[in-house]
């Protein structure tokens, strides 16, 4: 009777020209999809930018041009940024087909959900940013700190950048609980580990934060609160995760036993 590896598909060695064959062949599918996003994107980016400067136009704030070139360079800019964010799913799709055919069953297994929640939880930061952070901070930055009298219009290269800046940071804060939860998964750190460091990731998300957000306290506090909450939501996940194993792991060596004493 023939028995299923667990292990990689072929079993077979591939040789380093095969592997760099394949590697190019993934990055020109990665690289065509995120070609023609863009393509499509620069089409689009009218709509896509009004939709952007939505949050300060509702505030009554006006956005200016001031150079002959300025728009075009933000509107390659803005496809640049959409087509990441859209093509990420696919990008992350080439990656994983390049790896996973060197990965075991089990390794497969628990690569492959955190893979599917990575573009989610982005998409989720992006959400989170434009939706609730945005109008706060524009409403705080340009009423606090701006006299009443002085005329509140807003560069469209500077606002493209700054929202832009926003949404990177808030959408990779947002990938914390899926690494972390996948380095607990892989037995690379416990959450003992992780309660017991507390307070060096408290600072360390003020520091992200900082590196990250724009260099205003609103954004930043708005930026380190959530990598803080998702922190601890990693640890509750991650106790989840331990005592499923130790239970698994429980049931296979009581099964082990059984099988021992059945044979002597």
């Amino acid at each position: 009777m023939t028995q299923a590896h667990d292990g990689p598909e072929d079993d077979k060695p591939m040789p380093l020209l095969d592997h760099l064959i394949e590697l190019r062949k993934r990055l020109i599918y990665a690289l065509a999809g995120f070609m023609a996003v863009f393509f499509i994107t620069f089409y689009f980016a009218k709509p896509i930018f009004s939709f952007l400067i939505q949050p300060a136009l509702s505030d009554g704030y006006k956005l200016q041009v001031l150079d002959i070139f300025e728009f075009f360079f933000v509107t390659v800019k803005l496809s640049a940024f959409v087509s990441l964010i859209v093509g990420f799913p696919l990008i992350a799709s080439q990656i994983w087909l390049f790896v996973a055919p060197g990965l075991y069953r089990h390794e497969k297994r628990a690569f492959l959900p955190f893979l599917m929640a990575t573009p989610f939880m982005f998409y989720a930061g992006c959400v989170v940013m434009y939706y609730i952070v945005m109008p706060y901070v524009i409403d705080f930055m340009l009423t606090q700190y701006a006299p009443a009298d002085v005329e509140k219009n807003l560069r469209a290269a500077d606002y493209l950048e700054r929202v832009l800046q926003l949404v990177f940071a808030f959408g990779f804060a947002f990938e914390m609980p899926v690494l972390l939860v996948l380095l607990v998964r892989v037995g690379i750190a416990t959450t003992d580990g992780l309660r017991s460091k507390r307070r060096f990731a408290i600072v360390i998300c003020f520091v992200i934060a900082a590196v990250l957000a724009p260099p205003d306290v609103i954004s930043q506090i708005a930026l380190a609160v959530p990598l803080m909450l998702f922190y601890e939501i990693s640890i509750l996940i991650g106790s989840q995760i331990e005592k499923r194993r130790e239970a698994e792991d429980k049931k296979a060596e009581e099964e082990a036993n059984k099988a021992d004493a059945a044979g002597s």
